[in-house]
């Protein structure tokens, strides 16, 4: 599969012949298992949510939602030195409790912050950094597509999974804060004058319905009114009425090609959970999960080593592997694991996602990374050098929720 994806061969079409040839070799080759499991790898109700979170993003950043946190952000913040920065964190916390999805936020964000962080004379490559660390919360935030996925494939729950983002996220956002301090520390910018509180009242007030979609999403979902299903096409609809009759920025004419852009998002994902499924079946038929049992069988009476292990084997994969084939390939296979080691379901499946979202921005594949190269037209290095002293951040975080799994665990049987 490495192979096949190292000279550029589309990643689900590199699950779907791996999947192939692990059933020529272990002699179940017939063509309509392949299609039953191709099938079966997408025809899952809970799946819907990812189409209409993708719609639901795009809607956002075509709507002017996006525009109107950052505005709200710079209203409040800007002025301070290295405001951009702040306000940078202050959005992607926001935008990531409204769409889920790590590309349509971190584009957004170096759409818009990016020029301007150039423009003020930031250092442009550990400003990339930044919004690529930004865009990153999205997965771990509600609503989380990866959490939808990583639910469907391991049977865990959805709703306590998103729960499970919530303080999670809210670290990520403040390691940010501290660490972007100190990065400026020796760089000379300047700081601005503070906006009139009239000007930022008003900013907050045109942020107002973007504010309130979060709101109502886990808020319905809290009180039971929706599914996590029903949450996604909930905030599509209500993007959409936004977009349309209150913001007024998006003409009707302009609802095809979000549409289309929504559609070639969520059929690249769908490939994804299709050729995952055709390798899983063929990885469970191996027997695989039970040889990596037995390699890890001595650690299960000691859930933090073992926990620590997996973690590493993690950050291992999620250096070659996307989110989504990480998910759906491995998270069926080390979740039986944890859970014999005594490990809360629910908090597995948020380090994992969390491992995974931190593999977007290490290199070589890190996805998040090339659309902020690609957006911003800087090398990738430059991106990659930028990003360091957040990844190194996230990867404290990392071992700081290893250490102390109650960080997780407690605030979800709080909201529950």
């Amino acid at each position: 599969m490495l192979v096949l994806m190292g000279v550029g061969m589309n990643m689900g079409l590199a699950l779907v012949l791996t999947g192939a040839g692990m059933a020529w070799v272990l002699g179940f080759w017939d063509t309509q298992l392949l299609a039953q499991n191709l099938v079966a790898g997408v025809d899952s109700f809970p799946l819907l949510a990812v189409p209409f979170f993708i719609l639901a993003g795009e809607l956002m950043n075509s709507g002017g939602i996006s525009r109107r946190i950052i505005d709200m952000a710079q209203a409040w913040v800007g002025h301070i030195r290295g405001g951009l920065g702040f306000v940078a964190i202050g959005a992607a916390v926001l935008m990531a409790s409204m769409s889920g999805s790590a590309l349509a936020d971190t584009a957004a964000l170096a759409t818009i912050l990016l020029p301007m962080m150039k423009k003020e004379g930031y250092p442009l490559a550990t400003s990339a950094g930044l919004l690529a660390s930004g865009g990153i919360i999205a997965p771990i935030i509600p609503p989380s597509m990866p959490f939808v996925i990583y639910g469907v494939t391991t049977n865990t729950s959805i709703s306590a999974l998103f729960l499970s983002g919530i303080v999670p996220g809210l670290f990520m956002g403040a390691g940010l804060l501290v660490t972007w301090k100190l990065v400026l520390g020796k760089v000379d910018l300047p700081a601005g004058e503070p906006l009139p509180m009239r000007e930022r009242l008003r900013a907050t007030g045109k942020a107002f319905w973007a504010m309130l979609m979060p709101i109502i999403i886990i808020g319905g979902m809290k009180t039971g009114v929706f599914t996590p299903t029903e949450a996604a096409v909930v905030a599509a609809f209500y993007a959409l009425v936004v977009a349309l009759f209150v913001h007024r920025e998006m003409k009707w004419l302009e609802i095809g090609p979000v549409l289309v852009r929504a559609a070639k998002t969520t059929a690249i994902v769908m490939f994804l959970c299709a050729g995952a499924q055709v390798a899983s079946y063929m990885i469970t038929l191996a027997d695989l999960p039970a040889t990596l049992t037995g390699w890890l069988g001595p650690l299960v009476h000691s859930p933090r080593l073992l926990m620590t292990v997996m973690m590493i084997v993690l950050v291992l994969i999620g250096t070659a592997l996307d989110l989504t084939p990480t998910i759906l390939i491995f998270g069926p296979v080390m979740l039986p694991i944890a859970v014999k080691a005594g490990i809360d379901p629910v908090y597995f499946g948020l380090m994992f996602v969390l491992n995974g979202a931190i593999g977007l921005i290490t290199p070589p594949v890190g996805t998040v990374l090339n659309v902020v190269a690609g957006v911003g037209r800087l090398p990738l290095h430059h991106v990659i050098k930028g990003v360091n002293p957040f990844l190194a951040v996230y990867v404290l975080i990392l071992a700081l929720f290893v250490a102390f799994p109650q960080l997780v665990i407690a605030p979800v049987a709080w909201m529950r």
